[in-house]
C-alpha cells in the first residue's frame, strides 16, 4: 500500500513538473514571438520628458507584438552608453536614443552597428562621424521653434530706434533644442542693431537653476532695463517668474516684460492664456506613434525617411482656451 503512495504521489509530481516547464516553455515562446526595444531617456527632469516616455511606452505594448525595456539615464551621458551597451548584450531588435547632447556617440553607436541593431534617435538629434551610424531621426525641428519665436518679437518689436533687451536662459549646452533655439536669437540679434542680450546662462532646462539665475540677474539689472526674457523651456520660465514674483515685478501681456517660452505644456499654456507668458512655441513631445511607424515600417523590411519631424506650433492668449489646454496630452 505504502508503494502505492509513493507511485501516486511520484505521478503527480511528475505530471506537475511537466505543466510548469509546459507554462515556462510558453511564456519564453511568447516572450521570443516580441520585438524588443531598448528605449534610452536622458531622464525625467521635467513634465514634457516623463511625456514623452508615456507616449513611447503607450506606442510599444506587448499587445502590438513589442517588448520595451526602458532605461533612465539620471541625466548622464555617460549612463545612457552604458544603458545602450547593455542593450546591445541583450541582443534587442531595435534601439530608441534620446541623447542628453549631440555629441560623443559615435563608438557606442558602431558597436551597434556592428551588432546589426537599427538606432533610431528621437527628440534630439546626433552629430556623428557618418551618418549611417543611425537608422533615422524622429523630433522636432529647433531651429524652426527659434524662428516662430523671433518670427512673434519681431511683429512686436517694429521701432528699430529702440534699444530691446533680451535675458536669455539656455537648454543644456549641447543639445538640439539649445542649439537650435539659441542660434535663432542669436542670429536676430545679430540681424538687428537695437536687440541687445544682457544676460545669457544656462538653466540646464530645470526650474530650480532658471529660478536662481533670475535672481542673481535681478540683483544687477534694474527690472525697467530688460524688455524679454527668452527661456528654452518651460520649466526654465517657470523658475524665471517664481523670482520675477518674488521681486514683485510684473511681467506678461500688458506689461513692459515679455516671457517666450518653448514646449507647451498644459501648466504653461495655463499661465500663457492667464497672460503670464506672451508666447508659447509648442515642441510636442508625443512622439511614439512616429517612432511605431519607423519600427513597424523597418520590420516589413521596408525603408525609412531618414528625418521625421513631428507637428508643431505655438500659441499666445488670443489662441487658447480652457477646452484647448483641457485636450491636450501634456
Amino acid at each position: 500500500m505504502v508503494k502505492k503512495y509513493i507511485a501516486l504521489f511520484c505521478s503527480i509530481f511528475l505530471l506537475l513538473g511537466l505543466v510548469a516547464c509546459t507554462d515556462t516553455k510558453t511564456e519564453v515562446e511568447e516572450e521570443a514571438d516580441l520585438t524588443v526595444v531598448g528605449f534610452s531617456q536622458p531622464g525625467a527632469e521635467s513634465t514634457w520628458r516623463v511625456a514623452l516616455t508615456d507616449s513611447v511606452k503607450e506606442a510599444f505594448t506587448e499587445e502590438r507584438g513589442y517588448k520595451l525595456i526602458y532605461k533612465d539615464g539620471k541625466s548622464k551621458q555617460d549612463n545612457q552608453i552604458k544603458d545602450i551597451r547593455t542593450f546591445i548584450q541583450q541582443g534587442v531588435d531595435y534601439i530608441i536614443l534620446c541623447p542628453i547632447v549631440e555629441t560623443g556617440w559615435d563608438t557606442v553607436l558602431e558597436e551597434a552597428k556592428a551588432a546589426g541593431i537599427p538606432v533610431i534617435i528621437c527628440d534630439r538629434n546626433v552629430v556623428v562621424s557618418n551618418e549611417s551610424l543611425y537608422t533615422a531621426f524622429v523630433g522636432s525641428n529647433f531651429k524652426a521653434e527659434g524662428e516662430d519665436a523671433i518670427s512673434f518679437l519681431e511683429k512686436v518689436y517694429t521701432d528699430e530706434s529702440r534699444p530691446i533687451n533680451i535675458l536669455h536662459i539656455q537648454g543644456t549646452i549641447g543639445s538640439s533644442a539649445q542649439m537650435g533655439r539659441s542660434e535663432a536669437l542669436e542670429k536676430a540679434v545679430e540681424e538687428h542693431d537695437n536687440w541687445n542680450i544682457i544676460g545669457q546662462e544656462c538653466g540646464e532646462f530645470t526650474k530650480a537653476k532658471a529660478r536662481e539665475i533670475m535672481k542673481n540677474w535681478l540683483a544687477e539689472i534694474a527690472a525697467d532695463e530688460i524688455n524679454v526674457v527668452y527661456c528654452e523651456n518651460d520649466e526654465e520660465a517657470m523658475g524665471a517668474m517664481a523670482s520675477m514674483n518674488e521681486a514683485g515685478i510684473e511681467y506678461g501681456v500688458d506689461t513692459d516684460i515679455m516671457v517666450v517660452s518653448f514646449d507647451a505644456t498644459s501648466a504653461a499654456l495655463e499661465m500663457c492664456l492667464n497672460g503670464q507668458i506672451n508666447l508659447e512655441v509648442e515642441c510636442n513631445p508625443l512622439q511614439g506613434p512616429y517612432l511605431y511607424n519607423i519600427i513597424s515600417t523597418l520590420e516589413k523590411g521596408n525603408a525609412v525617411p531618414k528625418i521625421a519631424y513631428v507637428d508643431e506650433g505655438y500659441f499666445t492668449k488670443d489662441m487658447l482656451s480652457k477646452d484647448i489646454i483641457a485636450g491636450r496630452k501634456y
